[in-house]
């Protein structure tokens, strides 16, 4: 398996460098056979991904041996099955704080590292704090988790910008470094997030960079819902009202493809790498052959021309820009 990172950029000012394209773990190992999440875990390697996102959350297939986390034990498992090396990757895990303060972020963290069974992760990342840990008191928290080894680097997920802008000013004045980035939602039909001018102000002020979450909208952008007979978790929601904006980019992107010779899921990914303060785009995959497709998306996005890019980037948009 290469040692080389997927085009790779640095994760903010943690020293860590990245893969722009991650994969992802959010509710799809367990419901797979472990052969192919460890084809999945090979393919993503051999294509040159080195960051992994993993995550503990309950089980939804009633056949889990515990109620919560069996996705870090079966993220572990299919990790070490493939043949990953530990040291050629970045593996992120997160805090919820679910259970503060009776459990603190080092018990919580000790429980993930104990399901994957892993020594540290190299980001962990913290959900917004809970009512009454302030900001300040969350960045001390999970400083100690950098200090004693058990992450290498710390970041955030799903904050608003004026939570990161105090989270970098305490990092500062406790000594501790800031955060080294942001997951936020990014995709040609949620923008406002990331683009922000707000959020511009707090990444540039903690020195941070985005982690592109969602960028399919739960794959519908893909355009596999096109024709209404796909089996996916989005299925039976795309009658919702809120859906709509995401089917009509579907059929836009999918024009937009067979014009570039590419597919919708690639164009739909290559969007957010197109912006300067993306650092990686995180998705996921249920096969080894939907991975290597997606990662196209990287190559994509380097040879659009500043006419294809505007084309790109007005698709989703409620109103001309």
């Amino acid at each position: 398996m290469p040692a080389a990172s997927l085009n790779p950029r640095p994760l903010g000012g943690s020293g860590l460098d990245v893969s722009e394209l991650s994969l992802g773990s959010w509710r799809t190992y367990e419901r797979l056979s472990r052969e192919t999440g460890i084809a999945i875990m090979r393919a993503a390697r051999d294509e040159g991904i080195s960051f992994f996102d993993d995550a503990r959350y309950d089980d939804e297939t009633g056949t889990a041996p515990i109620p919560t986390g069996h996705s870090e034990v079966v993220f572990g498992e299919l990790f070490r099955g493939a043949g990953v090396r530990r040291d050629e990757v970045v593996v992120a895990n997160k805090l919820w704080w679910e259970s503060w303060p009776q459990q603190s972020a080092a018990a919580e963290l000790d429980g993930s590292l104990q399901r994957m069974g892993f020594d540290y992760v190299d980001l962990i990342y913290a959900n917004p704090p809970p009512a009454g840990l302030p900001v300040a008191g969350l960045v001390a928290e999970v400083g100690g988790l950098v200090a004693a080894g058990k992450a290498r680097a710390w970041a955030v997920v799903n904050w608003q910008a004026d939570q990161l802008a105090e989270a970098a000013g305490a990092a500062r004045a406790e000594g501790v470094a800031p955060p080294c980035t942001a997951q936020l939602p990014y995709s040609l039909i949620q923008r406002s997030w990331v683009e922000d001018e707000a959020m511009t102000r707090a990444l540039s002020a903690a020195g941070a960079g985005v982690v592109a979450s969602f960028c399919l909208a739960g794959g519908v952008l893909t355009g596999k819902y096109r024709a209404g007979q796909a089996a996916g978790r989005a299925a039976g929601t795309l009658e919702d009202p809120s859906a709509a904006p995401a089917v009509a980019a579907a059929d836009q992107l999918t024009g937009l493809a067979g014009r570039l010779g590419t597919t919708a899921a690639a164009l739909a990914l290559a969007f957010p790498l197109t912006s300067p303060v993306v650092t990686s785009v995180l998705f996921g995959a249920t096969s080894p052959e939907q991975l290597r497709a997606n990662c196209a998306a990287s190559k994509l996005a380097a040879r659009l021309s500043p006419g294809d890019l505007t084309a790109l980037r007005q698709i989703g948009l409620t109103e001309p820009a």
